[in-house]
């Protein structure tokens, strides 16, 4: 009889170990299926901002509001343009954003506007906003990412960071690698033997001169390609004389003004210009516009500007 007792307690014994580890079985499959879903669904990650600020995502990115026209270049170029609802007014590049609502932007930025888009992220750029729109935008429960690139390393960092938001980092990658490959391809093929200088032009003699000194996107470049930059005892942008331009005599002038579609090209305005006739670059016309989106936007697009840039001082001069 004992014996027989001792018997069922160890059978009942049995019973019960293998249920608790069936039941430990299944808690572990559904924890690891929940990870994996969340891994999938790109839920609970943290990307700080290119001003420190810690943006927290809990669900995958749907809709996109872009205020920054080289941010929008960055989320196209990442293969992300589809997410787009709402752009900012200087949001041209590529194509395809013309079929974007237009937005408000800088001074005139409509935080209504943007919160009735309901958006999953807004991008926006600390030089074209004010700290006032930021919070006022997250006061709305808006999730605003801020890019802050002064130069091309900071280029780099903000491609990875949106990258990193939209759940794209191999395509980011890929897009840092393209850029570094071009840039390295101009830097090679430059001779350095002859250090030639160059003028960018940003704002014409009508509306007083303007020029990009050191520590901007123009100044990078024009070093990479073995150029000397006039005015690099000018920090960022600077308004400059006219005097001082003639008296520093560049070897080529590079006009990045917009082009309003008046009398003459800017670039033709500069030629005439008669007090400019004994300046290097006048006399072996040398003056040649630039897009200034191309150069100026801090995005993918440098590295085109580079490329063009480098044909135009290192090419057939006849061709141009």
């Amino acid at each position: 009889m004992k014996r027989n007792r001792l018997f069922i307690i160890l059978m009942l014994l049995c019973v019960l170990m293998f249920f608790c580890a069936c039941q430990d079985q299944t808690d572990l499959l559904e924890e690891n299926e929940q990870a994996q879903n969340d891994g999938e669904d790109g839920l609970s990650y943290t990307v700080t901002d290119m001003t420190g600020y810690a943006v927290e995502f809990d669900q995958p990115i749907n809709k996109i509001v872009v205020l920054t026209a080289a941010d929008c270049e960055i989320i196209y170029a990442l293969g992300a343009g589809d997410l787009v609802v709402g752009r900012g007014s200087y949001c041209d590049y590529p194509e395809e954003t013309a079929e974007v609502t237009a937005l408000q932007s800088g001074s005139e930025t409509n935080i209504e506007q943007i919160v009735a888009l309901q958006p999953d992220v807004v991008f926006m750029s600390t030089m074209d906003q004010s700290e006032e729109q930021v919070e006022a935008l997250r006061q709305a429960g808006m999730k605003v990412v801020l890019s802050e690139a002064q130069n091309i390393d900071e280029v780099y960092q903000a491609i990875r960071m949106i990258g990193e938001v939209l759940q794209k980092q191999t395509e980011a990658e890929q897009i840092i690698e393209t850029m570094q490959d071009t840039f390295a391809q101009v830097k090679r093929e430059v001779n350095e033997d002859e250090k030639q200088t160059v003028y960018f032009e940003v704002s014409p003699l009508e509306y007083g001169l303007w020029t990009a000194g050191a520590n901007t996107f123009m100044d990078e470049i024009a070093s990479m390609l073995g150029l000397k930059n006039i005015f690099s005892d000018v920090d960022g942008w600077g308004e400059v004389s006219e005097e001082q331009v003639i008296e520093r005599n560049p070897d080529y002038i590079i006009s990045i003004t917009m082009y309003m579609g008046g009398d003459i090209p800017p670039a033709e305005e500069i030629m005439s210009r008669n007090s400019w006739q004994q300046v290097a670059a006048v006399q072996n016309h040398r003056v040649w516009d630039l897009d200034s989106n191309v150069i100026s936007r801090p995005g993918p697009r440098l590295a085109d500007a580079a490329l063009a840039l480098y044909t135009y001082i290192y090419g057939d001069q006849e061709d141009q």
